[in-house]
């Protein structure tokens, strides 16, 4: 082997651990970029989840209310339907 030979593999050999050393930094960078999406997407999730929670919560009010209407409705009802039909009464008496 030559001496020129041997000094453009060295030569070569460096740029390769050159290239594996920026490489390297580049895929530390994205790895830093991927945890800072993950963090965003974490927080993205638990605020769904807090959201979706209150919703639930909310709809189960509003079933609540829906059934006591229904129920007031189911004993307010008669009572007018009642009190008409003893008005007439009184009026056509």
């Amino acid at each position: 082997m030559e001496k020129d030979d041997a000094t453009r593999i060295l030569d070569v050999l460096g740029q390769i651990r050159d290239n594996q050393s920026a490489q390297l930094a580049c895929q530390r960078e994205a790895l830093e970029i991927q945890r800072g999406q993950l963090e965003i997407v974490k927080r993205q999730a638990e605020r769904t989840e807090r959201i979706q929670d209150r919703a639930e919560e909310l709809q189960a009010k509003g079933a609540g209310m829906m059934t006591t209407a229904r129920r007031t409705l189911a004993i307010v009802l008669p009572l007018v339907a009642l009190l008409m039909l003893y008005l007439s009464w009184l009026i056509f008496r």
